[in-house]
């Protein structure tokens, strides 16, 4: 009988979640933050820092000179601008982490998710698992906007109007959520997670000693 065991290692997991603004995706990436199953990605921007936001946990903040600085150099993943001011995600950090089999929590638009795709990096590549969370429909993502109370009747149209045209990326990404309730939502994407964290391509194995 051959009694040879295995020692398992697997690399991290870059899971990116998309989704429009209303559809659930702050109350879902703050739900699962309560328990240390990843890394969070904090991003960096240029703006200013809002009453009660924490560098280094909220964002990093940046003058505008340090990140084109580091855009010069190569360190962001993605980057982007909007509203005028800028976004990035470093690159190093989530490198780090999937090379030591930590998985990486990434918040992000569906432009940012795009241009992740597009990175050319196979170890990025390897590790993503990006999720779009879809609202049942445009109705119902009206509902929950007006719900919130934090927009006029005209910004609430705006956010639709570009909901309408994110929620057309769905295809593009390898897994979807049909938004429902906060657990629905928690309970979908733990399913993803325990997929993804047994899938072979992540594995390595090693005789055991």
């Amino acid at each position: 009988m051959n009694n040879l065991s295995y020692q398992f290692r697997r690399t991290g997991i870059l899971f990116v979640l998309s989704a429009p603004s209303g559809a659930g995706k702050t109350t879902l990436c703050n739900a699962l933050r309560q328990k240390p199953e990843f890394v969070w990605s904090v991003s960096c921007t240029t703006r200013t820092p809002r009453p009660g936001e924490i560098d280094g946990e909220d964002y990093h903040f940046l003058s505008r000179e340090e990140f084109e600085r580091r855009l010069v150099a190569g360190e962001f993943l993605e980057h982007a601008e909007v509203h005028g001011n800028r976004y990035g995600t470093l690159k190093g950090p989530v490198l780090e982490n999937l090379a030591a089999g930590v998985d990486v929590l990434l918040d992000i638009d569906t432009r940012g998710a795009a241009s992740i795709r597009s990175c050319g990096d196979p170890l990025i590549l390897r590790a993503l698992a990006d999720i779009f969370i879809m609202p049942p429909d445009l109705e119902e993502l009206r509902r929950r906007l007006l719900r919130r109370g934090t927009e006029t009747d005209d910004q609430v149209e705006v956010r639709l109007r570009n909901a309408a045209l994110e929620m057309e990326c769905w295809r593009d990404y390898r897994y979807v959520i049909i938004s429902g309730s906060m657990e629905e939502n928690i309970v979908n994407f733990r399913a993803i997670m325990r997929s993804e964290r047994q899938l072979t391509g992540r594995m390595s194995a090693e005789p055991a000693s």
